[in-house]
């Protein structure tokens, strides 16, 4: 059984609302107003991430920290979603509603489109966002039939995009797929305030908060016991020296592609291949080779249009080669 650290605020009142969400995001795959009436609770964790830019790889750290355990859980059973449109109504305010330990809270939105709340810790992973796109297509190319029956429906149910809505959720050629990410239309999924670009300026812009702690994919695989020391230091969560190895073991990809089943039980119904499929590489640079030149180049110069000099670099590379994300100028 894990062990679960118990929340002692639980039934405390609700933390103070430093500012509500400063814009409403919604696509074909989350809603920013399932925030609106989120009961948050003044030690929450959100990890707040762009897709496939480390989100389920920072939840199984967080939850090991949480629960003083390097022991497997179901990541997706264990850490709500609350701005996830494909579950019942309901279903994510009361798997949060049920849990004593401190919650770690998973989002896909942008800082500016989340509440900010006093004593919450909002973690952003990054990530290249070439390396975000290419995983990003491994994960919508292997949806299940079930999975896009689902994001069907919720489509065509949805005034914003109609009956009949053509998008296409599951790709099958990974250079157009990148077309269509640098375009637009792939990376936001239906609304111009979910999509990489506006996600990292997004965080940049909050980089100072002390509130909010700025991890990137490549520092974590240069040197995951580093940062989740920082992780760690940033929660307030104090870890016994004998277990640190044990959690850093467990959080390296071979051990999580090793306890895949239990990490993901519930893939197997959205993706072929289930857990092993979603948890693909965790490698970066699969778009060489495959991405066309003239892409590459678009993509090139959005980001030099769309970034400052400094969230460019660090975006690329990370705070080991950039430089600490607190520190750096605009």
């Amino acid at each position: 059984m894990l062990q679960k650290t118990e929340m002692a605020c639980a039934e405390s009142a609700s933390p103070r609302l430093i500012r509500r969400a400063e814009r409403h995001v919604r696509n074909r795959v989350f809603d920013s107003a399932c925030w609106d009436d989120f009961p948050v609770r003044p030690d929450d964790i959100v990890i707040s991430t762009y897709a496939k830019c480390g989100t389920t790889w920072t939840q199984r750290i967080v939850g090991m920290m949480v629960f003083g355990s390097a022991a497997p859980f179901p990541v997706q059973d264990i850490s709500p979603w609350p701005d996830f449109r494909m579950p019942p109504p309901g279903a994510m305010h009361a798997l949060a509603a049920s849990q004593t330990h401190r919650r770690f809270l998973k989002s896909h939105l942008p800082f500016d489109a989340l509440p900010h709340f006093e004593g919450i810790r909002y973690i952003h992973v990054a990530r290249d966002g070439r390396d975000a796109a290419m995983s990003f297509f491994n994960h919508k190319a292997n949806y299940t039939a079930e999975t896009i029956g689902r994001l069907v429906e919720l489509s065509n149910a949805d005034p914003k995009f109609g009956d009949g809505d053509t998008f296409d959720f599951s790709p099958q050629d990974p250079a157009a797929h990148f077309a269509g990410w640098v375009d637009g239309p792939e990376d936001d999924l239906g609304d111009t305030g979910a999509g990489y670009f506006v996600m990292e300026n997004s965080f940049w812009a909050a980089r100072r908060d002390p509130q909010v702690l700025l991890v990137h994919y490549n520092d974590m695989k240069a040197d995951l016991a580093c940062e989740m020391r920082r992780i760690a230091a940033f929660l307030g969560i104090e870890i016994a020296g004998g277990l640190w190895p044990e959690l850093v073991e467990a959080a390296g990809f071979a051990a999580m592609k090793g306890a895949a089943e239990q990490l993901m039980p519930q893939a197997d119904g959205a993706w072929k291949g289930g857990a092993r499929t979603f948890l693909h590489q965790g490698t970066n640079g699969s778009w060489q080779g495959v991405c066309r030149p003239a892409d590459l180049a678009r993509y090139a110069a959005k980001a030099k249009a769309e970034f400052s000099p400094s969230l460019a670099a660090w975006a690329e590379h990370g705070r080991l080669v950039a430089g600490d994300p607190r520190a750096l100028p605009d």
